[in-house]
């Protein structure tokens, strides 16, 4: 996949998929892992293969409410008698044999009787005043017995070691009789913001002060992807204060996440900080908001270094690169596989001139009132106005040098698939 940045990219920047490629391929995941219960491991990584140590079902069992017999028996009955009910079969039952010439009433989940070949649901059948049963419709050798091992059977792959504990998981596990898992230990990550000008929110503000919003929503996103967070705060606009925040950050976690600083003003030190304490893979990305983002080390070597993720000060901005970008990242060093980002084509609602040098992803609502989704914008596009961001649904992607045209059909990545 690509957003096509690169046929007409702006010098130096990188093609926003090639980005989101060299983070996922840099990322070394984690090897610690720790045994927990299941009732602790929502959210968390599996670290290796779980087979299964039962067969699912266990037994043949019933479907749903009816009666077991077998078809020969009852085709055999002289004269349409019918079968007598000689057996009750409830859930949780052993497995019991059928009597010759009788059928069982049972309910769902039970183990089907030895020599019960189809269950009847009870809505196609009907009792004389013998109380023997008569069939109604069509009867297949077989019908609504879920067969032993069916789903699984003992001893095959039962989930994937890098693969989220989510409830589904966890109820597969809990079926089989899982009580403790080994997963990964979760990452740790430490967060600053940069900039002289942020004050927390609830404190007083004087003017040319902003809340810092960046630190906040990184926290929420951070936790929510099964994060340790580390929060620094608030560092200072100076090389003195980044090279001691770094320091600190690179010896307690395993990734550093910093906001603000980035781009090339002349109050803008986080670039030439990370320059001196390790390198930079790269810095700039061609795509509106989020280019100056940047992805660099801390230490010698990249290979034994700590990585850092530099986002921009902007928070629509840093919004987008913790989507697009550092998210697949933390997945990665989690151990977990990446998805493929989800894509769908999409009609625009509204026309407005297209991007240059970059692709753009605006921020859109579906409209579904004429039926099939039509995409308009969640308010003001800059990057500073999270209005919009917290508003919308998804973004439609127009590549550099596109119009966008109403009634047109763009790219549309939905929110939702960023849910960590």
């Amino acid at each position: 996949m690509t957003c096509h940045c690169a046929e007409i990219i702006t010098p130096g920047l990188l093609d926003l998929f090639d980005a989101r490629q060299r983070l996922i391929d840099t990322a070394t995941p984690i090897n610690t892992v720790e045994t927990i219960t299941l009732e602790q491991s929502a959210g968390r990584v599996l670290a290796e293969t779980l087979l299964a140590p039962l067969d699912m079902p266990g037994v043949d069992n019933s479907a749903m409410d009816g009666y077991a017999l077998c078809l020969a028996d009852y085709q055999a009955a002289p004269g349409g008698a019918g079968l007598p009910i000689l057996q009750r079969v409830p859930a949780g039952a052993g497995v019991m044999l059928l009597p010759k010439g009788g059928c069982a009433r049972i309910f769902t989940g039970a183990p089907v009787p030895m020599g019960a070949d189809i269950i009847v649901p009870q809505e196609r059948v009907t009792l004389d005043q013998r109380g023997h049963i008569h069939l109604e419709g069509s009867l297949v050798l077989g019908a609504n017995i879920r067969r032993q091992g069916e789903e699984t059977r003992i001893g095959t792959p039962l989930l994937a070691g890098g693969k989220l504990l989510d409830a589904a998981s966890i109820a597969l596990l809990a079926s089989h009789g899982i009580n403790a898992v080994t997963v990964k230990r979760r990452l740790r990550v430490a967060l600053l913001s940069t900039g002289d000008e942020l004050i927390a929110p609830g404190t007083a503000r004087s003017p040319g002060q902003v809340y810092d919003s960046n630190r906040a929503m990184l926290n929420v996103l951070l936790a929510q992807a099964q994060c340790d967070v580390l929060d620094l705060g608030v560092i200072a606009d100076s090389p003195q204060s980044l090279h001691q925040a770094f320091e600190h950050a690179q010896s307690v976690a395993d990734v550093v996440m910093c906001t603000g600083g980035v781009s090339v003003g002349e109050e803008d030190h986080v670039r030439p900080v990370i320059e001196q304490r390790g390198g930079l893979h790269f810095h700039g990305v061609a795509m509106k908001p989020g280019k100056p983002f940047a992805f660099g080390y801390l230490g010698a070597e990249p290979s034994s270094s700590t990585p850092l993720m530099a986002l921009p000060g902007n928070p629509v901005a840093s919004l987008v690169g913790w989507q697009l970008l550092a998210l697949p990242f933390i997945h990665a060093m989690q151990g977990r596989a990446v998805a493929a980002l989800q894509r769908y084509p999409v009609k625009a609602g509204f026309s407005q001139r297209g991007p240059q040098g970059r692709c753009e992803l605006l921020r859109v609502l579906m409209d579904w009132s004429q039926g099939a989704p039509v995409a308009q914008l969640a308010g003001g596009q800059g990057s500073h106005m999270l209005s919009a961001a917290s508003q919308a649904h998804g973004y439609l992607m127009i590549n550099p040098a596109t119009q966008v045209t109403e009634g047109a059909t763009y790219h549309y990545y939905p929110i939702n698939q960023f849910a960590a």
